[in-house]
């Protein structure tokens, strides 16, 4: 009859295993996540420039064109 039992070595590397697994999908996570915050910063930059290069071109301001300057700026 022959019996198996785990070594305390075994245990200790599966949660050494487990615990580069979860840094590594943390660091992963914190990249990904850069890169889609650089990306909205970017884009909301280039929100600010169209929308003063049309406010520049048209003579309105961005509340009059999106249509909600009739809210604010009755008269």
């Amino acid at each position: 009859m022959t019996t198996t039992t785990s070594s305390p070595s075994s245990a200790a590397a599966a949660a050494g295993q487990s615990w580069y697994e979860n840094a590594s999908a943390a660091q992963i996570h914190e990249e990904q996540l850069r890169r889609v915050e650089l990306f909205n910063g970017r884009a909301a930059m280039l929100g600010f420039v169209i929308g003063v290069l049309t406010e520049a071109l048209t003579g309105q301001g961005i509340i009059h064109q999106i249509g909600l300057g009739t809210l604010f700026f009755q008269g």
